[in-house]
């Protein structure tokens, strides 16, 4: 029995041409794609300069640094999202926290950030960066985040790996119109994939230059920013400690064709999310509320099972799917109950909008090459399932 992934990527012919033409060309790692990709991603999303990396995690990692997060510090952020929106803290010797999440669009809690940050200025624990993250497409309510940001003094990095072709507010995710930075990414089950990869968008000239430096082991060529005179067009001075977080120019050369379809494949993705709403809606679920300054560009249709109304447990309702050729996921188990965070003092209780969260949700098949047919099919399957 074949099975209907939860998401997978869309690889034309032409696709492959481009890439063809990279490893025929006498770049293969960083070449003229990096740069024009690069420039594509600025100008679609309307932010000045764009930042093309290895991985998303690379890119949280590297926006962390150039924040000026560092030991001592503090990073916030949701724990309904995958691992590395808060490692990303850790790597940079930060301490990690948590605020939960809205019980409606499950991104993070705009009252419970206010109430929290209340609290940590009486303490003296203010968080250096907060990381809201743009869960399934649908971006977090930037406003009210920049204006608490303003208040207490934090730098705001979106994770937005979820929401590239999203808007807020009638702009693009990615401007950072409220924000000092956000991140995209690329993996294959994304809206545009470049295999592994990702992307930091800033309007900040010096941030800019700063994770054009990092993503290449701290290093640069331009004489204007070296210590001393240069010795020769051969010189290159290493000025901090940085990474080997590079795109190659292969990657790049899909990401820029795929980039050329963003908006045909978020129109898919919308059309088959408002069927799912349509076809969903006589069933025992909770579907996705999507608030009004959004328009989510539908990486993840998430439902939660509204488990009163069911005779099946959560787990049963999963299982069943996936033995019907359905192959459901479910994002995210709260990352303050992994092991490595309950090692860090965390434990089941300390977030209860993101646990019963947990306890009663499951993505559906979401992808721009899912079929009519194939949707008819899970919905079929869901129908049976929860009878």
């Amino acid at each position: 029995m074949s099975i209907i992934p939860y998401g997978r990527q869309d690889i034309t012919p032409e696709d492959i041409a481009a890439v063809v033409e990279v490893l025929q060309s006498d770049w293969l790692t960083q070449g003229p794609k990096i740069p024009e990709f690069e420039a594509a991603l600025a100008s679609y999303c309307g932010a000045r300069y764009a930042v093309v990396v290895s991985s998303a995690t690379a890119a949280l990692h590297l926006a962390c640094i150039a924040a000026g997060l560092k030991a001592g510090d503090r990073l916030w952020t949701s724990p309904i999202t995958f691992v590395a929106s808060a490692n990303c803290g850790r790597y940079c010797g930060a301490t990690v926290d948590f605020v939960d999440i809205d019980p409606h669009t499950y991104n993070l809690s705009v009252s419970a950030l206010a109430t929290k940050l209340a609290v940590a200025q009486k303490q003296g624990t203010l968080p250096k960066v907060v990381i809201p993250v743009h869960l399934a497409g649908q971006s977090c309510e930037m406003a009210a985040l920049a204006e608490l940001a303003q208040t207490y003094g934090f730098t705001l990095i979106e994770d937005a790996s979820h929401a590239i072709g999203g808007q807020y507010r009638g702009r693009p995710i990615g401007c950072c119109e409220f924000s000092t930075m956000a991140v995209f990414s690329f993996h294959p089950v994304k809206i545009i994939t470049t295999g592994e990869g990702g992307a930091i968008l800033t309007n900040n000239p010096d941030l800019y230059q700063r994770l054009i430096r990092l993503r290449s082991h701290g290093i640069t060529r331009d004489p204007q920013q070296m210590v001393g005179d240069s010795h020769g067009s051969w010189y290159y001075q290493q000025l901090e400690l940085g990474f080997n977080y590079r795109m190659t120019d292969l990657q790049a050369a899909l990401g820029l064709r795929q980039l050329q379809r963003l908006d045909q494949f978020v129109e898919r993705r919308r059309f088959l999310a408002q069927r799912y709403h349509q076809y969903l809606a006589d069933l025992p679920l909770t579907l996705p509320f999507q608030h009004p300054d959004t328009r989510s560009s539908w990486h993840l249709y998430i439902i939660r099972l509204k488990r009163d109304q069911i005779q099946a447990s959560h787990r049963e309702v999963f299982e069943a799917l996936r033995c019907l050729g359905i192959g459901v996921n479910l994002h995210y188990i709260p990352v303050h109950t992994q092991p490595y965070y309950q090692q860090l003092g965390f434990q089941w209780g300390d977030f209860p909008n993101a646990e019963a969260y947990y306890q009663e949700a499951i993505s559906l098949p979401l992808y721009y090459g899912l079929t009519l047919a194939q949707q008819d099919q899970v919905i079929q399957a869901l129908k049976q399932v929860l009878a």
